[in-house]
């Protein structure tokens, strides 16, 4: 092996008798370059986003949650709450009561989702490291506040610290309605905001957070709730737990973790991911024409050394190994480049937030994020490597023609 690796190494740096040779073999080195530098930048800021969405959708979705498999409500007492605690790895635990609700604030109106909460609640999601606004009160001094969205306090034009007008939050009454009156087929509250919270903008439109024993008293419950959510500890193994919970809990009860409670969302995130990797990928194949073009091309020159290495006693199979170690190093070559000055590009982002978003509004972000990952890389080198491979295939069979011509 190491005397084709000798000569190809040779053929790659050697100048060649047409000049049109060396351009098109270091253009070929630069495409594939350019197409791997792209695809660790691009895929280095969608990892970037990626862990941007999945932190802000971790402060309103729990490591686990415990829904009826109907998603309707149920009585905590239906659910082991001793044996709950003692399963190793789980930390906390905290009852929610979701209901949908009307909430008016000085004449204007928004259909939300009222979502009754305990104190832990915020121990296990850290929604209050996302308020913008006010302090994470649920009660104090027997009076019971409201946690607002983002959206929902423009929405209504709001002021939290507008004590003179509070949010009057209706919610459908359970049973018959006694009277034809639309006010009789409510239940109402009237209270003030402690707290702003941003997450992200169809969270912010939809939630406000309530005590949830005045969610409770809204909806003539006593001990429902909609579900159960459940914080670890940080060495816990959340498979472990989450199974340990299924046994625990029986068939009625559908224990699901942070993918499975937005799974359509990460889909997308990685649908759109292997979507432009798949597309940056096409544009590298597209590169390695030059690797088919620059190899092709030196078959015709080194026709002369091909067959005085054939008359030498060389096989045609090692006079294949020189020319396609050619090929693999033009695309190894063009790899390492590309990929190197990606991830310095990528690192310098990532330290410095050099390019911004260029975007008017308020953003939890200001610049473009960026996330390197080794396995990225593992599969960028190995899909490069296999490209040129491919390529360097294709013009092999010159050889044989060149042989032909003594």
């Amino acid at each position: 092996m190491k005397l084709p690796f000798f000569i190809a190494y040779r053929y790659l740096f050697a100048k060649k008798s047409h000049q049109a040779i060396n351009i098109i073999t270091w253009v070929s080195v630069g495409g594939v370059a350019i197409g791997t530098m792209a695809l660790v930048i691009v895929l280095s800021v969608f990892n970037g986003f990626e862990q941007v969405i999945s932190n802000l959708f971790n402060a309103f979705n729990p490591d686990l949650e415990i829904r009826q498999t109907d998603d309707k409500v149920f009585s905590i007492e239906d659910i082991p709450l001793d044996d709950l605690k003692d399963i190793p790895g789980v930390a906390l635990y905290s009852q929610v009561l979701d209901e949908s609700a009307l909430i008016t604030h000085q004449g204007r109106q928004h259909l939300v989702t009222m979502r009754g909460i305990e104190e832990s609640y915020a121990q296990i999601t850290g929604i209050d490291t996302m308020l913008v606004r006010g302090n994470f009160v649920l009660e104090e001094d027997n009076a019971e506040f409201f946690i607002l969205g983002e959206g929902i306090e423009y929405v209504l034009a709001a002021n939290i610290n507008n004590f003179m007008d509070p949010f009057n939050l209706y919610v459908p009454r359970r049973g018959r309605t006694p009277g034809l009156h639309p006010s009789q087929a409510f239940t109402a509250t009237s209270n003030f905001a402690s707290g702003v919270f941003r997450v992200h903008a169809e969270t912010d439109m939809e939630f406000v957070l309530v005590p949830l024993p005045l969610a409770r008293r809204l909806l003539n419950f006593d001990t429902e709730v909609s579900s159960v959510i459940i914080g670890l500890t940080p060495q816990a193994d959340a498979n472990q737990v989450q199974s340990t919970i299924k046994n625990l809990v029986g068939e009625n009860f559908v224990v699901r973790n942070r993918f499975q409670q937005q799974e359509l969302l990460y889909r997308i995130m990685r649908t759109e991911k292997w979507a432009i990797f798949f597309i940056l990928t096409f544009i590298l194949i597209i590169a390695s024409f030059n690797v088919i073009g620059s190899l092709t091309m030196l078959v015709m020159e080194k026709g002369r050394d091909i067959r005085i290495l054939h008359n030498l006693g060389a096989s045609q199979e090692l006079i294949r190994k020189i020319f396609l170690l050619e090929g693999v190093f033009i695309s190894l070559g063009g790899a390492v480049v590309g990929i190197l000055v990606g991830t310095l590009i990528s690192w310098i982002q990532m330290e410095f937030g050099i390019i911004t978003l260029q975007a008017e509004g308020a953003f939890i972000i200001d610049e473009y994020p960026v996330l390197i990952k080794a396995t990225d890389l593992i599969k960028i080198s190995v899909t490069v490597f296999a490209i040129g491979l491919i390529a360097s295939l294709l013009p092999l069979k010159n050889i044989s023609l060149a042989l032909q011509n003594k």
